[in-house]
């Protein structure tokens, strides 16, 4: 049964990729309001095909420019998160280079960032700066690689710094500094049934892990149950310093995925 379930996930996600793909392209180029919002549509009837189902804590931020921060544990983490409201990401520049996937990324209009060259970081900044003040949500993830899900690793604040710098209103004068609110991401259960350590690792993806076959194993392995809490925003002002605003975040993304993975929130 489980491998008949993943040949037809994998024919569906190949097929409805593919028609779509064309017309993101389209939308991107043309510059149209459609290629933000496509790939959300997407994403949650991808969520539908794997059978992930997501649970929703708090609330995004949508009235003013904001940096989502997040816990990274898997490439699910892509269509878990760009359900809720029309985003991109930040991702390493390797992913650009990805077969296939590294297309869908830059349809979704990733930021791809040299995370090894520390010269490069203003750049980095600048340019997500400008995707923020042109009315984007992007999301980071500041722990810089992905975890087995079971824990959050140290957040860097490198790119946190995008939060020191003021957006230009509609009308040129300076508005609202960039908002950062972090966001937890769990994966709990599994067939209705809390996951554990042991499952875990079946949708968490890390360390010399190979994409196909891990991908493959999830196409089978479903349905499960993801818990995406969002936290209280937060700006360098209240923060009082970048690694301050760094270690805020940690400390709450870190405290939404232990209650999650615990069953402490259900309880």
């Amino acid at each position: 049964m489980g491998t008949w379930r993943a040949v037809t996930r994998v024919i569906m996600f190949v097929g409805m990729t593919l028609t779509l793909m064309p017309v993101q392209y389209v939308l991107v180029k043309t510059g149209l309001p459609g290629s933000r919002s496509l790939p959300m549509w997407y994403h949650r009837l991808l969520c539908r095909v794997i059978g992930i189902k997501v649970t929703i804590k708090g609330a995004p931020v949508t009235d003013r420019p904001v940096l989502i921060c997040a816990n990274h544990t898997s490439y699910l983490d892509i269509p878990v998160m760009s359900t809720v409201v029309p985003v991109s990401f930040i991702a390493k520049s390797e992913v650009a280079s990805w077969p296939f996937f590294g297309q869908m990324a830059k349809l979704q209009r990733t930021v791809f960032v040299e995370r090894e060259r520390r010269t490069k970081t203003r750049e980095h900044r600048n340019e997500i700066h400008g995707r923020i003040e042109a009315g984007d949500t992007l999301i980071l993830f500041p722990e810089g690689t992905s975890s087995n899900g079971n824990q959050v690793l140290p957040f860097k604040s490198a790119l946190m710094s995008v939060a020191q710098m003021s957006v230009v209103g509609e009308h040129g004068a300076l508005d609202d500094m960039v908002m950062v609110q972090p966001v937890s991401v769990a994966y709990t259960r599994l067939h209705g049934i809390p996951m554990g350590r042991h499952y875990r690792p079946y949708f968490a993806w890390y360390g010399d892990m190979d994409l196909v076959p891990h991908l493959w194993e999830v196409f089978k392995t479903g349905p499960f149950d993801v818990v995406m809490e969002f936290h209280e925003p937060v700006s360098i002002t209240q923060a009082g310093t970048r690694k301050a605003l760094a270690t805020y975040c940690e400390e709450r993304v870190s405290d939404g995925v232990a209650r999650a993975i615990s069953g402490s929130e259900a309880a």
